[in-house]
């Protein structure tokens, strides 16, 4: 598995931009070389040379810290059986645990890949290489579990071994060939700790190498390969592993380590703030970073701190209220997600055409002020912390998490015996001067800050189905949530039904989930809290105990597939078996008509309607009538996926015109009900505003003059026939009462809109792949179609629906906005 290494005996044409940028991570390379069609096959050939020279020198130096950390043992090994041991062949045994087996794994890929670079040329194959190292990674897996142990054994040995601690302090490490320095001394904890630097560190090479390779040249699919591996690998690690990526000392010569850092928002002074808050080992900082001025270094603000030793999370019931925050209404983010769309088609539409340099940098620069505006008022979920000392400060979070995430951070450096301090004028100037050089998090998280050739992420359907779960150790009451990024940022889409009283749950449960660029998948497993005394006073909602977590990334590859891919998610000891495949959002939105014209799904809905001689198919009535008399207050109803085995059983039922209908729908989970309706639209044959007036709607809607505008849109609505006019006016009376709980519900007319609209109003297939393909080259297609659709109920007031349906191609989008 390729690491890397911030050596200075790097190739220095690689590491220039890392120094200057002040990351000292990935040496990669200047943009000047360029990718895709503006690199040519010479330039490309020598970027991988240039990464590769850079990633064998640091891979010498790591073998060569491998040697060393070997170096005592034959001796420990050989006066363990004495009758004077200085450890047990047990302490050793534990302390370089599977050192042997990675070392030979990595001089065995150095021998291979050394010769290879010397005689560089075009003809050079070496993905085979990296496939096989990403392929023995589970021997660093079984290194990773043991770490601590390890670390431990290595230091009580070190406490009452004073002839170990002698050994333990000073290892020598052999320098690189080229290096004027023959031996460096390093410490055995130090030396433990290279291999975990190196797995935190794994994608890097890899990354730059498929860079700078040709699609269609042989290294590249095995590298994709190594790549995903590796990836897959690195979501699983223990993440109880403390990542020591860097670290600052202190002017009493102590040692602060950074562990972790990110951008969060903090309500601060009663409005919203964009902070980067940075966790040291003994110290928790937030941050603002300052403006600078032209030619010089960035730098942070410090804007406070709490020492560890006096930071405390006060429980939901001891919690304070929250200060009244201004929350965004959902149709505003809803609209702000469409801009930013419409801002990167017409990116590539620029692109595309050529087009200036400083149009494309103007609509960058609006793209990005739109996105930080998205993420600075997206999150909702609050994360309090309080200082000893009266002060608290309250963040707000789009993930649980997330939030879990810092949480579990804070409390295992908190099980450390830590001192309570306050920092000097100097010393805080230190710590803050050094969190620009150690974060990293370098850049906010939005997508105007990524590489043109950076993975998009995925855009279409994820059909999760969560099985089960084993390795709790006692009975609870147990369920799942599903997270994926979207926006840069990351949102619950599904939950599972709650198994009580299990150390083994059986879920089984299906999810189709939505996916707008999303790039990974989370999973949270939690205790079910029936206690309503534990009300968490920020949102009134009853906290319930996360019981583990995990995170695996969203290879296009893997996924994209018709069938199902198993995978298991380790989670604190907890493991959760689950199943997806994804479907792309014009596959998903093909309809195929029913073979039987005896059931309801996929047959016309005027075959239905008069077969039932009625005005509205029974089957819209049916789930309307349940949605509105137990579910029209539930949060997220329409938005929130049902279990999909249970809407295949009332779709079943419904099709073979069950006697049991009412008795199973008033016994089933409201979410399935409201998953079956939007199925029913999804599997017409023709979307209910039918293909044959798609066209005059996309004609309707190019009339500049509203006036005009508005009568075309109703001509055309009269123009539908009868059952598919009733049922659509049906439909949109009934979305109008969800709307009004939106206080209640969360779900508004635009949150609604967007659920129905792929289902309502969308071009014919053949039409589809016409408008697939221009999408394709320009990324964009403007509003297609709008709507206003006028009807009296039983009295001269007039209700004003106004519906738009757009693709937005480089979301991949579709989506139906209604208004009042």
């Amino acid at each position: 598995m390729p690491y890397i290494d911030e050596s200075p005996t790097m190739s220095p044409q690689l590491s220039a931009r890392g120094q200057e940028s002040g990351d000292g991570v990935s040496p990669t390379p200047t943009d000047g070389l360029g990718t895709g069609g503006e690199r040519d096959a010479g330039k490309g050939l020598e970027m991988r040379k240039l990464v590769l020279s850079g990633f064998l020198a640091s891979e010498e130096i790591y073998i060569n810290q491998l040697e060393a950390l070997l170096l005592p043992m034959k001796p420990l090994k050989a006066t363990a059986t004495t009758s004077q041991p200085v450890l047990t062949l047990q302490q050793i045994e534990t302390i370089f645990y599977k050192i042997q087996d990675i070392y030979e794994i990595h001089k065995e890929f150095y021998d291979s890949l050394c010769p290879k670079v010397q005689q560089w040329d075009s003809n050079v194959t070496m993905g085979h290489l990296f496939q096989k190292l990403a392929s023995q990674l589970g021997v660093y897996k079984a290194f990773v579990d043991n770490y601590k142990i390890a670390l431990e054994t290595a230091e009580k040995c070190s406490q009452s071994n004073y002839q170990f601690q002698k050994i333990s302090e000073e290892l020598k490490v052999k320098g690189p060939k080229d290096s004027k320095e023959s031996h460096t001394s390093v410490t055995m904890e130090a030396l433990l700790y290279k291999p975990i630097d190196r797995v935190t560190r794994s994608t890097l090479v890899l990354h730059d190498l498929l860079k700078h390779t040709p699609a269609d040249h042989p290294d590249y699919p095995l590298l994709q390969d190594a790549l995903r591996i590796s990836q897959n690998f690195l979501s699983s690690i223990n993440e109880d592993i403390d990542p020591r990526r860097t670290a600052v000392t202190t002017p009493k010569g102590e040692t602060r380590q950074l562990v972790k850092d990110g951008f969060l928002v903090e309500l601060s002074e009663g409005s919203r703030k964009l902070r980067h808050v940075f966790l040291f080992t003994d110290v928790l900082l937030c941050a603002k970073l300052k403006k600078a001025a032209v030619g010089k270094h960035q730098q942070y603000d410090c804007k406070w701190y709490v020492p560890l030793a006096d930071l405390v999370f006060p429980s939901p019931e001891e919690s304070e209220h929250c200060p009244q925050v201004h929350v965004i209404p959902d149709h505003e983010l809803e609209d702000m997600k469409m801009k930013i769309s419409t801002i990167k088609s017409e990116m590539q539409k620029e692109k595309a055409n050529k087009g200036q340099s400083r149009a494309i940098e103007r609509l960058k620069k609006k793209m990005f002020e739109n996105e930080f505006w998205l993420l600075l008022n997206s999150p909702a979920i609050p994360f309090r912390i309080h200082n000893r000392n009266g002060k608290s400060y309250l963040f707000l979070l789009s993930s649980d998490y997330e939030r879990s995430e810092w949480r579990e951070a804070i409390q295992r450096l908190q099980k450390k015996d830590l001192q309570a301090f306050v920092l000097s004028s100097v010393e805080l100037q230190v710590l803050t001067g050094s969190c620009f050089k150690l974060r990293t998090v370098h850049n906010i998280p939005v997508t105007s800050n990524k590489d043109d050739d950076e993975s998009p992420g995925l855009y279409g359907f994820l059909h999760v189905i969560v099985h089960s779960a084993k390795g709790f150790k006692q009975s609870a009451n147990l369920y799942c949530t599903l997270e994926v990024d979207s926006f840069g940022y990351f949102v619950s889409k599904a939950k599972t039904r709650v198994f009580r009283d299990t150390t083994e749950p059986q879920w089984n449960e299906e999810f189709e989930i939505e996916l707008e660029g999303s790039q990974s998948l989370r999973i949270l497993c939690y205790e079910k809290c029936y206690d309503k005394t534990k009300l968490n006073k920020d949102n009134n909602e009853i906290v319930d105990k996360i019981m583990g977590k995990g995170q695996i990334q969203l290879d296009p590859q893997a996924v994209q597939t018709k069938n199902w891919h198993m995978d298991v998610i380790e989670m604190n000891g907890i493991k959760v078996e689950f199943s997806m495949k994804f479907t792309s959002r014009d596959m998903s939105l093909k309809r195929t008509p029913s073979k039987k014209q005896t059931g309801v799904f996929g047959v016309k809905i005027s075959v239905v309607t008069k077969r039932e001689r009625s005005k509205v198919p029974y089957i819209v009535r049916q789930c309307i009538e349940e949605v509105e008399k137990r579910g029209i207050e539930e949060v997220g109803i329409y938005r929130i996926s049902g279990v999909a085995t249970d809407i295949q059983a009332l779709k079943a039922v419904f099709d073979a015109n069950n006697k049991d209908i009412l008795v199973m729908l008033s016994d089933m989970d409201i979410n399935a009900i409201a998953g079956t309706l939007k199925l029913y639209f999804r599997e017409l044959p023709e979307p209910l505003l039918t293909d044959r007036l798609y066209p005059a709607f996309m004609e309707g809607i190019a009339l500049s003059d509203p006036a005009a505008k508005e009568n075309c849109m109703m001509h055309l609505l009269r123009s539908l026939p009868d059952p598919n006019l009733i049922t659509f006016l049906f439909l949109l009376e009934h979305l109008k009462r969800v709307a009004e709980k939106e206080p209640i519900n969360k779900m508004s007319l635009h949150n609604l809109a967007t659920v129905f609209g792929p289902t309502l109003l969308r071009p014919s297939e053949g039409e589809s792949k016409a408008h697939l393909t221009l999408a394709s080259d320009i990324w964009s297609h403007d509003v297609m179609a709008q709507v206003r659709a006028g009807y009296w109920r039983g009295s001269p007031a007039c209700l004003g629906i106004f519906v738009s349906f757009c693709w937005i191609g480089q979301a991949g989008r579709w989506q139906l906005f209604c208004f009042l």
